[in-house]
């Protein structure tokens, strides 16, 4: 071979010298060049996909499904969507059956087999409304327009998040830390307690460190029910307890669900 000549590889059009490499028009060039294209195409449309926490749905949607779901659904899948004969709708089962996947499949599972005893009875509007119930129950926000069947494909299924605990009101399940005093009419008080917060879910006593952890406050708390808790034994310790609150006008009442001694005193 002369010295300083071109090289040519006739299979992949690859032209090499000493001064300069050249890709001319190659059977294989045009092929990788799309296939690239695609596959960046393809990421792109990935990230930029609308996803169930963009607000798919409207909260009358949700509204209208919850009652549908509560007469045909609640007796297999529960009210809290935890599961009973039929799987959990939420948390961990929902997110390995449903995320990463398009918001029809999930459609189309609710409006080919439930309700168990008639399944797909209900009529794709009336599943839809179920779905947003469904969407709503596992943490995704609504949104401004109500969901339809055309937009089903469009949309990505993430993994769902906890559901935001309503606003602590009028029977409201709460849990609070203060002094236990005696009252008027020996009534027994929860005195300088914290503001009420929702307890951990499932909870029971004992109670959770970051809940006897909450510092003294300013509530007062008429404590129904405290003599089935023998207080006389706790006079002046600082107390945990976590009840039903009831508003009343000048005056919060609980009743006792849990009652446990935080420390033996209260300064």
């Amino acid at each position: 071979m002369r010295v300083g000549a071109p090289i040519q590889n006739s299979e992949f059009g690859i032209q090499n010298s000493r001064h300069e490499f050249l890709i001319p028009h190659s059977k294989f060039l045009i092929p990788f060049l799309a296939l690239v294209f695609s596959i960046v195409v393809t990421a792109a449309a990935q990230d930029s996909a609308k996803t169930v926490d963009d607000g798919v749905y409207t909260d009358t949607q949700a509204a209208r499904g919850a009652a549908v779901y509560d007469a045909a659904c609640t007796g297999c899948h529960r009210a809290d969507l935890g599961g009973a004969t039929g799987p959990s709708l939420k948390e961990q089962r929902f997110a390995r059956e449903f995320a990463g996947k398009d918001l029809k499949t999930l459609f189309t599972k609710i409006a080919t087999t439930m309700p168990r005893n008639a399944p797909g009875s209900l009529g794709d509007n009336v599943n839809l409304d179920v779905l947003a119930h469904l969407l709503k129950e596992n943490g995704f926000p609504a949104g401004s327009q109500e969901l339809t069947t055309d937009a089903l494909d469009g949309i990505r299924v993430v993994p769902g998040r906890a559901k935001p605990p309503p606003p602590i009101g009028d029977f409201s399940y709460v849990e609070v830390v203060g002094c236990l005093t005696t009252g008027p009419q020996n009534t027994w008080m929860l005195t300088r307690a914290s503001e009420p917060g929702v307890p951990v879910p499932a909870a029971s006593a004992p109670s959770t460190p970051a809940a006897t952890a909450k510092p003294l406050g300013t509530q007062t708390f008429h404590l129904l029910d405290a003599m089935a808790y023998a207080p006389g034994d706790h006079k002046g310790h600082k107390m945990y307890v976590r009840g039903l609150l009831i508003k009343l006008p000048g005056e919060q009442r609980m009743t006792i669900s849990a009652f446990e001694m935080v420390s033996p005193t209260c300064s």
